[in-house]
């Protein structure tokens, strides 16, 4: 059973589009360990893949010498992802609302929309020494021995059976 302060990933990459690629493979490969059904394992790839595509592009302006920080850790009943970029930070607030009339037709704008409608929480923080830093949470464990049931099917899924 994981502890709630013991990651399950870090992954530290360039600013550089390719680079959310492997940020994903590890998440659904982590995701499927831990047991996550496949419909969270969806939204929580999807939330994922467009804050580390609004780290790279609006947080370190594409700029692959600055990082991207990638953390995931279990917390009782809630998976909880943090992605952290290196740029100058930015107001929630000021980012127009993509149902709004006026931005209907525009062909970008929906990331924070998508990633609050697929996950339970989502806080936006200043890093401290520059940037930004995304929390991601979603509740996807009943209880910790829905937890542990759900990792021990896995891992018997993945030895091959029935032992």
């Amino acid at each position: 059973m994981a502890s709630s302060d013991q990651i399950q990933f870090h992954l530290s990459i360039d600013s550089r589009f390719e680079n959310i690629e492997l940020v994903q493979v590890v998440l659904n490969d982590t995701l499927e360990r831990l047991g996550l059904a496949d419909d969270s394992r969806h939204w929580v790839d999807l939330a994922t893949r467009e804050a580390v595509a609004n780290a790279i592009k609006h947080g370190n302006r594409g700029e692959a010498g600055k990082r991207v920080e990638i953390r995931m850790s279990v917390d009782d009943e809630d998976l909880v992802l943090t992605i952290s970029d290196q740029g100058d930070g930015f107001n929630p607030g000021e980012v127009g609302d993509p149902l709004a009339p006026e931005n209907l037709l525009r062909p970008n704008g929906r990331g924070l929309f998508y990633m609050q409608s697929f996950m339970d929480r989502v806080e936006f923080d200043a890093r401290q020494g520059g940037g930004t830093v995304v929390t991601l949470r979603k509740r996807v464990f009943g209880s910790a021995e829905t937890r542990t049931a759900s990792r021990e099917a896995a891992q018997k899924s993945d030895s091959g059976g029935d032992g």
